[in-house]
């Protein structure tokens, strides 16, 4: 965190100098480490198996929160009988496994009974045999530290340390975070990895209660704002699932059926995706068209970037936006995302300078070596010149959900333009075309409701951007006191006043939102609450918008006891006030404001009035925390610990080594070496630079921050440098079995050999910044790193794997071809490791084995 995201850090040196303990977990030394109290070396994918170990820990010596586990999660919860963990003979599978489709048939994972996941039967004892917490204690019985030495190299004096003090800082009078980044994500297990934390956390009573939580750090501004107001190709805005192209979904009635919850706050869909399509369409969607729901796109397969890259080698794109991206350098596999950008006809590149995608069919690795020539690419590539940050207004989304409004303080340079101008601009004239023609593919075009006014040079005006986001009453008459509300781009009345916070939305095409989760943002006094900077408290009131009502706080209802008192007076956050019959306190309540702790449903509400007053995570349909996930996750109820794709060594626990469910996307370019391949004895992993920015575009470009960090490295330990006969500054080969890239040993003691089982591992880290084009110029560290989808959300496992290392420089032009055939020869098959499916098996790619329905479903 001190390395990668410096400024968030400051606060965790806060927290420190007030007495906080911060616990490092990293194969490498860093910064981070060395600000920390207590730094922990772990074997690069061996996480599940350490946090599964904590909780073993927890659940074994009776830690627990127990009065917030009982009431306030699933622990209680009774399971089905058909229900089989994976620690069952210790297979690694669960119940409702397919092998020919590489997928489950999750039926069994359900709570007991016919009350679905709204009404689950409970035992508040804890004790039934199939009760939540008793599966998750029989689960976890194997992780025991000796275990988690054996797969993860952390020692049980080590591991005892971590326990302690994390056991020390939880409780009805304090609380302890977990934050991670990619570090987590970038697994073929990544969703679960994060699932095993907020076990964790729930069992420690450290979620919706302030200085608790799981803080996913983002590596720029507004990730979290691209997840919200999505760029994802499953989920629309506020997380509502895309509709499915496979006949089931084929009308909106059928839509909202198989995606409205019966209770909770996801009852409330209809509201919120209706919201949406009046914004999308404005008067053109009606009740007697479904309100434009048939001009939606719909899902027909898995549409993610690696299954539409393999469609771009193999001819089937013609071509491609790219903008706020560099496939060449940052993405898996990066040498076969430069050969598929050859196939493309057209490639638009939006960017602040010349990157790699721009520039590949004149200067990449592969024009050098003879793999491509230069005329033999028929791809035209469109450069346009893109606004910095600093040179467009409007507002992101930070790692905690906050909106802040970003002010211009330049104009751009000659013909660089915002993406917010070149969007806009573009589907002006999609629109203009679109409405000369009379064919039935162009009718969603005609429809859209583009209304937005204009700043002299075309701008789009954002804070109007916002405004639809926020959510308006669809009615655009002036008021009784003649007052307009909103003006288009031709200066007529366009919609009626702004909605005030998501509970407004209607179903019934009166209220327009372009992103529910933001609504209130921008209300009926037309303040941007973005731009606001009166910070009223310690939690940040009054500095920007936190999603959703402004809650700083997600889930804070748990901050108070079942009975609504506060845990603790030095903890205390949100309560119920007896006298006033409302919860009230110094955030905003996340949960309905005048629902008594007392109140017990009778089993025939819906939506939150079947919510318990004691049952804080009303997303939920049973309002509890998911210790165990009974729906919406494809490869398993509770984290299983696997092996990555690539690993040195067998699964100490489970027959199975890898996750079942995973995308191998089997490809000759794209093999996997098998568990222990001697031929790739070394574990290595990614990580970031301070000095640099995910793909270099922002500032390998930069001579300062170049000269910082001139040149690719591989961090390597003494030990394995004397092992090899390689010294500090040699140049040095890494190969995998998709290339080889040239690096620079750092020989430190920053990496240290680990003890797997008896068996010495060593670990080397590399930064993945360096690339063909500009100033400073390296290898691609991800050439080295194969595509694969996670099941649930089809992330890369980018931070495992393994490799080899062979002293000296690569060779130059064609030679390389004959010297990388010595160490990974092109003729071998392409699915080696003995788990991959094979190339025509029809879970193969990520499109082939499993349905949808998980993947859209879960949120």
């Amino acid at each position: 965190m001190a390395e990668c995201h410096p400024v968030g850090f400051r606060w965790v040196m806060k927290a420190k100098e007030r007495g906080a303990t911060i616990i490092h977990v990293d194969p490498r030394f860093s910064r981070t480490s060395a600000l920390a109290d207590i730094w922990v070396p772990i074997r690069a994918g061996g996480d599940i198996a350490f946090l599964g170990g904590l909780i073993r820990h927890v659940i074994e010596n009776n830690l627990f929160f127990r009065d917030y586990v009982v009431h306030f999660t699933n622990a209680s919860c009774i399971l089905r009988e058909d229900f089989r963990d994976a620690e069952e003979g210790a297979t690694g599978f669960f119940s409702g496994w397919n092998a020919e489709q590489c997928g489950y048939d999750r039926k069994s994972w359900l709570y007991t009974g016919d009350r679905g996941l709204s009404f689950p039967e409970r035992d508040l004892t804890l004790q039934h045999p199939r009760c939540v917490f008793q599966t998750l204690r029989r689960h976890f019985a194997r992780y025991t530290p000796e275990m988690v030495e054996k797969i993860c190299g952390i020692s049980p004096t080590l591991f005892h340390k971590v326990a302690d003090a994390l056991v020390a800082a939880s409780g009805p009078d304090k609380t302890a975070a977990i934050c991670y980044a990619l570090g987590w994500t970038q697994h073929s297990k990544g969703v679960q990895i994060i699932r095993t934390a907020s076990i964790l956390q729930l069992l420690l009573g450290n979620i919706g209660r302030p200085g608790g939580g799981i803080l996913a750090l983002r590596g720029h501004a507004s990730i979290q704002g691209s997840t919200d107001i999505p760029t994802l190709y499953d989920i629309l805005p506020g997380y509502l699932p895309m509709p499915r192209g496979d006949g089931s979904e084929a009308t909106l009635r059928d839509y909202l059926a198989h995606h409205t919850k019966p209770t909770g706050l996801w009852h409330n869909l209809p509201e919120y995706f209706i919201s949406l399509l009046k914004a999308y369409y404005g008067k053109n969607a009606t009740a007697e068209n479904d309100f434009g729901y048939n001009w939606v796109p719909k899902i027909t397969s898995n549409h993610s970037f690696f299954e539409y890259l393999y469609d771009m080698a193999d001819g089937k794109m013609e071509g491609m936006f790219m903008m706020g991206q560099n496939s060449a350098v940052a993405a898996a596999n990066s040498r076969f995302q430069r050969t598929a950008l050859s196939k493309l006809r057209w490639l638009v590149v939006r960017d602040m300078v010349e990157i790699e995608p721009a520039t590949f069919w004149r200067d990449s690795p592969e024009i050098e070596r003879g793999e491509l020539k230069t005329d033999g690419i028929d791809t035209e590539v469109f450069f346009f010149p893109a606004a910095g940050h600093a040179e467009k207004e409007g507002a992101f989304t930070n790692t905690q959900r906050l909106l802040q409004w970003r002010e211009k303080a330049v104009d751009p340079p000659g013909d660089a333009r915002s993406d917010a101008w070149f969007m806009h601009q573009l589907a002006l004239r999609l629109i203009t075309k679109a409405k000369q023609s009379n064919d039935p593919l162009d009718e969603p075009l005609r429809a859209l409701n583009w209304w937005y006014p204009e700043e002299e040079q075309g701008e789009p005006k954002m804070e109007a951007v916002l405004a639809e986001i926020n959510g308006w009453y669809t009615d655009a008459q002036p008021n009784a006191d003649g007052i307009v509300f909103g003006l288009d781009r031709e200066g007529n009345p366009h919609h009626g006043p702004q909605v005030d916070g998501y509970p407004r939305l209607k179903s019934d095409g009166s209220t327009a939102s372009g992103g529910w989760i933001y609504s209130g943002v921008l209300g009926p006094d037309k303040i941007n609450k973005a731009n606001s900077r009166n910070s009223k408290d310690y939690l940040g009131h009054g500095w920007g918008f936190a999603w959703p009502g402004d809650r700083r706080i997600i889930y804070n209802r748990a901050s108070a006891s079942p009975t609504g008192e506060p845990w603790s007076d030095r903890k205390k956050l949100i309560w119920w006030d007896q006298a006033q019959r409302k919860w009230t306190g110094i955030d905003n309540p996340d949960f309905p404001l005048n629902k008594s702790p007392e109140f017990r449903p009778a089993g025939n509400e819906r939506g939150l009035d079947a919510i318990r007053g004691d049952a804080p995570y009303i997303s939920h349909e049973d309002g509890l925390g998911w210790l165990y996930v009974a729906s919406g996750l494809q490869d398993g109820p509770i984290p299983t610990h696997y092996e990555p794709l690539e690993s040195p060594v067998h699964n100490a626990l489970y027959s199975r080594d890898t996750n079942p469910a995973v995308h191998w996307f089997t490809r000759q370019e794209n093999r996997f070496a098998p568990p222990g391949d001697p031929r790739f004895p070394f574990v290595l992993t990614t990580y970031r630079l301070t000095e640099h920015h995910t793909a270099g575009g922002m500032s390998r470009f930069l001579s300062h921050l170049a000269e910082l960090q001139p040149e690719l490295f591989a961090e390597m330990s003494p030990e394995l440098a004397r092992e090899l006969k390689i010294d500090n500054g040699d140049y040095i080969s890494v190969v995998s079995l998709r290339g080889a890239i040239e690096a620079r040993a750092l020989v430190s003691r920053r990496m240290r050999p680990m003890q797997l089982n008896g068996k010495t591992v060593h670990q080397i880290a590399m930064p993945f910044h360096f690339g063909s084009a500009g100033p400073v110029r390296g290898g691609a560290t991800n050439d080295l790193i194969p595509i694969s989808g996670e099941p649930n959300v089809t992330i890369m496992e980018a931070k495992a794997l393994t490799c080899n290392i062979v002293r000296g420089r690569l060779p130059r032009g064609p030679a390389f071809e004959d010297w990388l055939n010595q160490y990974v020869p092109k003729d071998g098959p392409p699915n080696l490791h003995p788990e991959q499916p094979a190339p025509d098996a029809p879970c193969a790619r990520a499109g082939g084995g499993h349905g949808l329905e998980g993947k859209i479903d879960n949120r």
